[in-house]
């Protein structure tokens, strides 16, 4: 059976892993989604949940809204979509449904909103040909030829200027490198559709339902700095460490330059009265 969960993009990075593989990732919040209705056959034709994320203030949400979410417990969301297909027998009215729902190595389909491109021409729109760039070309970058002159109306299906993106895409196949349920941050191989900080929906891959392949190690550069306390050590006295005691220490008396003077003038007197004996 299905599975699926709402996210928001933030953005691309690449990773590492330990073998020197790069890999280039998506990175998507996952915040808890909670079940906000369980849709039945028997109730309403078919199986589903409806799952809301995001919150958001009470004073931006109608009161419908509000009665809706009040039923399964739920705070005001910003984001409210429904998963089909899945076993609604899993699920309870307000169940929190996190990140971890997937695994490391699962196959997914990512669908999200395009970024719009606003009203552009058939080269930009359809990746069609110009004409020479010449002075005498007289055709540039028109629209071209619209059809022939049999049934005399633009044919059904004409590529044309208009509207380019803001439409509902899915990439299929995309596979789940890393979850990190700390900060509910789910890292997918490759690009999606959207802009940053628009809404995804993440659900099991259609074509390679449960299949999960192997994953290198990768490289994480977060390291915990280890406080290690300092250990008090106990010192027991024995005889041998016992007090000691230390003979005083006579320190050196500083003379001062009458006591100087006076002795070399001793010395000076004493030698010329052993002179004047010798003589």
């Amino acid at each position: 059976m299905k599975k699926g969960i709402l996210g928001r993009k933030i953005g691309m990075t690449q990773v590492f892993a330990k073998n020197g593989k790069l890999t280039p990732v998506t990175v998507i919040s996952v915040e808890p989604n909670y079940v906000s209705q369980i849709k039945t056959v028997e109730n309403d034709g078919y199986n589903a949940i409806q799952l809301a994320a995001f919150d958001k203030r009470e004073k931006l949400s109608n009161k419908p809204e509000l009665g809706h979410l009040k039923k399964a417990n739920v705070t005001p969301k910003r984001f409210v979509k429904e998963i089909r297909n899945v076993d609604v027998s899993a699920y309870t009215l307000g169940q929190e449904v996190k990140a971890d729902i997937f695994a490391v190595g699962e196959m997914v389909d990512v669908s999200g909103i395009t970024k719009g491109k606003g009203y552009q021409g058939v080269i930009k729109r359809h990746n069609q040909s110009r004409g020479p760039m010449g002075h005498g070309s007289q055709y540039h970058r028109g629209v071209g030829s619209l059809g022939t002159m049999l049934p005399m109306h633009v044919l059904k299906g004409k590529k044309l200027p208009g509207h380019m993106g803001h439409k509902l895409v899915t990439v299929q196949n995309l596979e789940v490198i890393e979850i990190d349920l700390e900060r509910n941050i789910i890292l997918v191989k490759g690009n999606i559709p959207g802009p940053k900080k628009s809404l995804v929906i993440i659900k099991s891959a259609v074509k390679n339902e449960g299949k999960v392949n192997s994953q290198d190690e990768l490289i994480t550069y977060v390291t915990e700095e280890v406080v290690e306390e300092p250990v008090q050590e106990e010192v027991t006295e024995t005889e041998e460490t016992a007090e000691v005691t230390e003979a005083p220490v006579e320190e050196p008396v500083e003379e001062t330059k009458e006591e100087a003077t006076e002795e070399v003038k001793e010395e000076v007197t004493e030698e010329k009265t052993e002179e004047s004996s010798q003589e």
